[in-house]
């Protein structure tokens, strides 16, 4: 099971937060969007990991 980062733009802008998912390994395999509060950022974790138990591919 992977694990997730929250992180902080070194950019000045007025949505600095964002995670990225990582896997076991350290690799990088999900980044999200830009959050404006940490808590975004959590409350976009909470909904992946409610969310993302799918087997559909959409290769469009």
């Amino acid at each position: 099971m992977g694990k997730y980062v929250i992180k902080k733009s070194t950019k000045d802008t007025d949505q600095p937060y964002y995670f990225v998912l990582k896997a076991n390994n350290g690799q990088v395999i999900a980044t999200s969007e830009m959050y404006a509060s940490k808590q975004g950022a959590e409350n976009g974790i909470d909904s992946v990991k409610n969310n993302a138990d799918s087997e559909t591919i959409d290769e469009s």
